[in-house]
Order: structure tokens, then sequence, then C-alpha cells
């Protein structure tokens, strides 16, 4: 599966999703009438794309959008970026800060919500699809182990570029604009402490990253 066909299946996948079938249930009904080495290719792009976000720009944008934003939340949030279609990943690669102008994160701010793009069910999809050909919840991980061991990737890990304080108003307001003015109010120390009051509710006191 080539990256053009994997964002035909996403674009796929979003023009069937409704209110009562969203994208990762879309997803996976799409998936169940692939062969299964055909899922495998999928999940081998999902996670080449998944990985390639794996940076520090992108967790400070997840950061301020989610109020804090542990491992495990990174991992959902880039997910979540890649149901938005390939025009929105890409420039969310780009510069994380473009994500600033988009309307579901605009309307998550106006509304002091913090889940806006976090989808934790997508990162499942090729497994739920696999398991509806074998009837063996464990088959699909057991194959994706064989996958990568067949399909070695020779390239370099992901630089996640330069590490910076993600509770620092004035680095954050620097490097993320667009989403600093807002989750951050004015981007002064008084909008940190408001982040850091999201932060608190949501358990992620104590830790920039965690």
């Amino acid at each position: 599966m080539d990256t053009d066909e994997f964002w035909n299946l996403i674009e796929t996948a979003r023009s069937n999703t409704t209110a009562d079938h969203r994208f990762h249930q879309a997803m996976v009904a799409l998936l169940v009438y692939r062969s299964p080495p055909d899922i495998l290719e999928y999940e081998a792009r999902f996670d080449a794309l998944h990985d390639a976000l794996y940076r520090w720009d992108v967790w400070a944008a997840a950061y301020l959008i989610g109020g804090g934003c542990s491992d495990d939340s990174f991992m959902d949030f880039r997910a979540g970026l890649i149901t938005q279609g390939r025009t929105w990943y890409e420039r969310a690669a780009a510069a994380p800060d473009r994500l600033g102008d988009h309307p579901e994160v605009i309307a998550a701010a106006s509304a002091f919500e913090d889940r806006a793009l976090f989808y934790e069910e997508v990162n499942y999809c090729a497994a739920e699809a696999y398991e509806h050909h074998t009837g063996d919840p464990d088959a699909f991980y057991e194959a994706w182990k064989q996958y990568e061991a067949d399909h070695p990737d020779p390239g370099p890990e992901t630089d996640m570029g330069e590490d910076f304080d993600f509770d620092d108003a004035g680095e954050m307001q620097g490097r993320l604009p667009r989403l600093a003015a807002l989750f951050l109010a004015d981007g002064s120390a008084d909008g940190c402490l408001q982040q850091q009051d999201r932060l608190r509710v949501r358990g992620f006191e104590g830790s920039s990253h965690e």
C-alpha cells in the first residue's frame, strides 16, 4: 500500500463517518474487506506517518490543545491528526502551530475543551479488522511481529528536534504563537497559570511532558 492509497482510505473513511458511525468504525468497516496482508500494509503506513510526528514541537502543540499531554495521550493525538486527512496532516507536520487555524481546535479553545484531535481508538483499527478475519484477538499482534521482522526499517530514528519547556509561556508563545493565543489567553505568565490549572484537573501537574 503506497502513500496515495493510504490517504484515499482515510478520505473514504472520513466520507463514511457520521454521528452514529465514527471514523474508527468507518475505517474498520473498510479494512475488513481487505486481505490480512493488506491490513498489515495499512498498519505499516499508519505507523510510519504516526512515527514521523514524534517531535517536540508537535508534542508541544498537543500539550496546549490537550491541557497537558502524557506519552499515551501523544499517541492518541498523532492518530487523531492522521484522521484529519492528508492536507491537515501535512500542514501540522510542516508547522504544528498551523493547527491554531483548525476549526475543531478553535471551537475547543472557545468552549474550554481539551480533547480536540485526540483519538485513541484509531490506533487499533488494523487489529480490530484483522480479528474479523481470524476470530483471534491476538492474531494481529503475532502477524505484526512477523511483518516487522520481515520488513526491517533501515532508516534512522525520527529526529525529535529541540526539547523545550512546555510550561514556559514565553517559550510557547514564541514557538507556537497561534496556539498560545488560543490556549494561553494573551500568552502571558497568567495564561500559563491558566494552562497549569487545566493540568491539575487532568492530573498532569508536576511534569512538562508527562
